[in-house]
């Protein structure tokens, strides 16, 4: 698989005259996992929407590989896991039907799964402990299993980066150990991870970098040099979160 990068350059994004997010840039190490760190409001989903393509940037640009977005979607470079609010959990597809959509973009002219899609999705669903469960209806399983849902659909597409929007929200202490556990195997084998979260608890014990969001990039680099109680109370308005005070 190739190696993969996030490069964000002085992004500006603007929602009826409003700007949300201003002249943002941040460039992202191929092969890591980057917490991406901000409070509600703070522009961070912007971000996000932006390095995934939802939404089209004032000024500025970003590059998936060196490539414009939609050009490094069409290649299948980028995977996203969404949170579980965006998902309509009454939708009628089973698990295995989820995971599938993963492989939309390698499916032939008439969209029929071939066996090698087939096998696609049964070792992803594998990965994420979740074959037993492929026929279950999406809407009668728990958050964690939602979650590895997701992140299976996400490993089914075989891009090189992947974006896990709030991936720990909901789930049990055991869940997020094996979802971490996997985003390291993950980021072993080149993969460039970058995760939104409120967890901060957790983000010095796996994050190699952190991206710090306050209407623009307040700070990026590694976790030890970036995730100090200075930048964090700058992230969050002059209140230090709850989660690393003293």
């Amino acid at each position: 698989m190739n190696r993969a990068s996030i490069d964000v350059e002085n992004v500006t994004v603007k929602y009826h005259g409003k700007v949300a997010l201003h002249q943002a840039s941040v460039k992202l190490a191929p092969g890591s996992i980057s917490g991406l760190v901000g409070m509600n409001g703070s522009g961070k989903s912007t971000l996000f929407k932006a390095i995934m393509g939802f939404i089209k940037p004032q000024s500025g640009r970003v590059l998936i590989n060196g490539l414009p977005v939609r050009q490094a979607q069409k290649r299948h470079q980028i995977a996203y896991v969404p949170q579980a609010e965006e998902v309509d959990w009454q939708f009628p597809v089973n698990v295995a039907d989820v995971v599938m959509m993963g492989r939309h973009g390698y499916l032939n002219w008439l969209r029929i799964p071939t066996d090698q899609d087939r096998a696609v999705v049964a070792a992803s669903l594998e990965r994420v402990q979740m074959g037993e469960f492929r026929e279950r209806q999406i809407g009668e399983l728990s958050g964690g299993q939602k979650k590895r849902t997701f992140l299976a659909r996400a490993l089914a597409q075989n891009s090189g980066i992947l974006l896990l929007d709030e991936p720990f929200a909901g789930v049990d202490v055991r869940t997020e150990k094996a979802m971490i556990d996997l985003l390291l195997e993950l980021r072993q084998q080149g993969y460039t991870i970058l995760i939104s979260t409120h967890d901060l608890s957790s983000i010095a014990t796996f994050c190699d970098q952190v991206v710090l969001v306050n209407k623009t990039i307040l700070a990026y680099g590694d976790t030890a040099d970036v995730f100090t109680e200075e930048n964090l109370t700058r992230t969050f308005g002059g209140v230090l979160p709850h989660q690393i005070k003293k």
